[in-house]
C-alpha cells in the first residue's frame, strides 16, 4: 500500500487513503506541480489470482476512459505501471454514493430522483453513441456518486464493454444481481443500450421507493403500491424501463430522456401503452382505485381478512391452480393471500371479455 506522504512518479503526493474494494485502494493525491487533487486507484499484483487477466480488464477500462469527455464521468490523466502495481490517476469526485445517502436518509424526493434520471440517461447515451457503442451494464446507486452541487458522477467501469457487431451473446456475464437485465445472464443475445436502460430504471426504483431489489422477493411493484404520492408518470417510465423483453422498453436513452422531461412540459408524452403483464395487475388492481371507492372497499377487506384467518389455506387457490405458481413469491412481498387471488380472479375475468 502507498504510504501518507509517498510521491508517486515524481508528480503526486499522497495524502491520504479514501476508499478500498476486493483489490484496489483509492488514494487522495496531490499534483506537485500545480496543487489539484485527484484520486488514485492502486491495483496490486500481490495476492491477486491471474493478475494477468484483472491488468488487461484495467487496461481495457482505462484506456475506454481516456477517450471520453462528459461532465457526468470522471477523468482518467494517467497510468502508471510498475512491478508491484497499477495506479490510475483520475477525478477526486468529492462526494458520497447515492446507496449510502439512500441507507442514510430514506428514499429521495421524487424530484431530485427525476433530475438525476435525466442526468444519468445523458451520460449512458453520450456512451451508447461511441464508436463502438458503450455499455456500462453495472449502473446502481453505489456506482452513482452526489456531488456537493447535487449533481451525479457516474464510476466504476470495470464491467463496461464495447459492443461487438455480429456477437449473439456476451462473452462473459457480468452485472450485479437485482439490477441486471435478463440477457445478461446468457441466452438471451448480447447485452445492448437496453440492458443499460433496464438498470437505470432498477436504479430510479430504488432511489424513489427505498425497497432494494437485491433482497427477496425480487419483484419490482409500481412505485405507487408503496408510496401513493408518486407520479403515474414515473411509474409508467419505470416500468416501460425494467420490461423483461428488451423489445418492450425504451430503444434508446433519448427516447427515454424525453419522457423523463414530463416534469418541464407540465404534461406527459401520448404513447401506446404496452398491456400491463399479470404480475403488473396484481400489484396495480387496487392502486388507481378513485377515492369514492376507498371508504368502501376498507370495511370490505377487513371482514374478508377476518375469514381469510379462519380458513383452509385450499380456499385462496384458483379451482384450476393455474395461477398457484404465483401465490408464494407474492406472499413472501407481503401481499395478502386473499387480495393476490381475488385480483387473479378479476385478471381472469377481464382477459375473457
Amino acid at each position: 500500500m502507498l504510504g501518507t506522504g509517498e510521491l508517486v512518479n515524481g508528480r503526486y503526493r499522497i495524502l491520504h487513503k479514501i476508499g478500498q474494494g476486493g483489490m484496489s485502494v483509492v488514494y487522495l493525491a496531490e499534483d506537485e506541480r500545480d496543487k489539484s487533487r485527484w484520486a488514485i486507484k492502486e491495483v496490486r499484483r500481490e495476492g491477486v489470482q491471474d493478475f494477468r487477466v484483472v491488468e488487461q480488464g484495467l487496461i481495457t477500462e482505462t484506456n475506454m476512459l481516456k477517450r471520453l469527455n462528459h461532465p457526468h464521468l470522471p477523468r482518467i490523466v494517467d497510468v502508471i505501471e510498475d512491478e508491484d502495481c497499477f495506479l490510475i490517476v483520475m477525478d477526486y469526485i468529492d462526494g458520497i454514493s447515492l446507496e449510502k445517502r439512500l441507507n442514510q436518509n430514506g428514499p429521495f424526493p421524487e424530484t431530485d430522483v427525476i433530475r438525476w434520471g435525466k442526468q444519468l440517461c445523458d451520460v449512458l447515451g453520450y456512451l451508447h453513441r461511441q464508436q463502438p457503442p458503450i455499455i456500462y451494464r453495472d449502473m446502481k446507486p453505489s456506482n452513482v456518486m452526489l456531488q456537493p452541487d447535487g449533481n451525479v458522477m457516474l464510476i466504476d467501469f470495470g464491467t463496461a464493454r464495447e459492443y461487438k457487431t455480429g456477437n449473439q451473446e456476451d462473452t462473459i456475464n457480468i452485472g450485479t444481481v437485482g439490477y441486471a437485465a435478463p440477457e445478461q445472464y446468457g441466452g438471451m443475445g448480447q447485452s445492448d443500450a437496453r440492458t443499460d436502460i433496464f438498470c437505470l430504471g432498477v436504479t430510479l426504483y430504488q432511489l424513489v421507493t427505498g425497497q432494494n431489489p437485491c433482497e427477496p422477493p425480487y419483484l419490482l411493484s409500481p412505485i405507487r403500491y408503496w408510496n401513493e404520492a408518486l407520479s403515474p408518470e414515473l411509474e409508467d417510465i419505470i416500468m416501460k424501463c425494467t420490461q423483461p423483453d428488451a423489445e418492450d422498453r425504451y430503444q434508446s436513452c433519448e427516447e427515454l430522456l424525453e419522457d423523463l422531461s414530463f416534469d418541464e412540459r407540465r404534461g406527459y408524452p401520448e404513447r401506446k401503452k404496452k398491456k400491463p403483464g399479470l404480475l403488473e395487475k396484481i400489484f396495480a388492481g387496487r392502486l388507481h382505485r378513485r377515492e369514492a371507492d376507498r371508504s368502501r372497499e376498507k370495511t370490505i377487506g377487513q371482514a374478508a381478512f377476518s375469514q381469510e384467518m379462519a380458513a383452509p389455506e385450499s380456499a385462496y387457490m384458483p379451482e384450476d391452480g393455474a395461477d398457484t405458481e404465483l401465490l408464494a413469491p407474492l406472499a413472501s412481498a407481503g401481499v395478502g393471500r386473499f387480495v393476490i387471488v381475488k385480483s387473479i380472479t378479476e385478471i381472469h375475468t377481464e382477459e375473457m371479455i
